[in-house]
């Protein structure tokens, strides 16, 4: 068994420093590395722009600080890129019980509880997502989609807007809004 291990140190570094030296030149070194200042960033950025500064705060809003809690996140969103909702789900509950404050292990499994068909606990989710970090605007697109969904349009057009607020070049988020415009705002005669 010790043999089987043998390595693992030495394939954990490689694989640190193949990410750390992925992450482009220009991105590491002028983007703002704290989320008060991404954010303010997205807000002004354009298009180009936008699409960095939302990689930056993925990865840190992806973060847990544990490796474990990560292992548990990459497995949970691995399982539903698959299709394996209830394996998905399994190992994101298992997340959300030993991290309960990392906002996106909720956001990872109400995803999955969306796939499968089961809007409440989607919803209960999203809701501890932006709890946890109200400016995730993906959570808040999700909680739109799930406002489609039950045939709200006048509040998923709400979570759209709060959405684009904070993220203006956000192609879902846009298409989104567009396509509810004339339901919610009416037509100009």
């Amino acid at each position: 068994m010790v043999a089987k291990f043998s390595n693992l140190k030495a394939i954990v570094a490689a694989t640190s420093l193949t990410v750390l030296f992925s992450v482009p030149l220009q991105a590491r070194s002028e983007s703002p590395a704290d989320e008060a200042g991404l954010l303010a960033a997205l807000a002004q950025a354009d298009p180009d722009e936008a699409i960095s500064l939302d990689r930056s705060l993925q990865a840190l809003w992806g973060s847990s600080g544990s490796p474990a809690m990560d292992l548990l996140l990459k497995r949970g969103k691995d399982a539903l890129d698959r299709g394996d909702t209830r394996i998905a789900i399994e190992h994101l509950t298992a997340l959300t019980d030993h991290a309960p404050g990392f906002a996106t292990g909720w956001y990872e499994r109400a995803r999955a509880y969306f796939t499968a068909g089961l809007f409440g606990p989607a919803v209960a989710d999203l809701e501890q997502t932006l709890m946890l970090n109200p400016n995730d605007y993906n959570a808040i697109f999700a909680l739109g989609a799930m406002f489609e969904q039950f045939n709200d349009p006048q509040n998923a057009y709400e979570a759209y807007k709060r959405a684009q607020a904070i993220h203006p070049h956000h192609e879902e988020i846009t298409n989104a809004l567009d396509r509810l415009k004339t339901t919610v705002e009416g037509r100009e005669l």
